[in-house]
């Protein structure tokens, strides 16, 4: 078993979900500026969950894992947070987000680090 496909699978079932969910069932009962934040954290819990994907298919390393495992820690800081904050309204939630964003990016140069090494 491939776990971080199965942690990949189901942040994009997840992702897709949270999609959905916004379109959906808050048009209308969330203000605009709140409705882009719940998008943007969609958008990039979509995009990180390929993230971890693309780095259990391509595992054969550690430098694998600790990207995959860094796109996690950033969709649950980066994405959880404006998750919360639309559904709290609790704005200093916001003070984590910058912390997933740095996982994100800390992520892709990891997972550029395993293919370098790889190749």
């Amino acid at each position: 078993m491939n776990g971080w496909l199965v942690v990949a699978a189901v942040n994009g079932f997840l992702a897709v979900l949270a999609g959905a969910f916004g379109a959906h069932s808050m048009a209308g009962k969330v203000e605009p500026q709140l409705m882009g934040v719940f998008s943007t954290a969609a958008l990039y819990h979509m995009f990180h969950a390929l993230g971890i994907g693309i780095a259990a298919l391509s595992m054969r390393g550690r430098a694998a894992k600790i990207a995959a495992a860094l796109f996690l820690f950033g969709i649950v800081l980066f994405c959880g947070s404006l998750y919360l904050l639309v559904f709290t309204g609790v704005r200093e939630l916001g003070i984590i987000t910058p912390f997933g964003g740095v996982g994100f990016l800390a992520g892709w140069a990891m997972l550029a680090y395993a293919g370098w090494k790889r190749a």
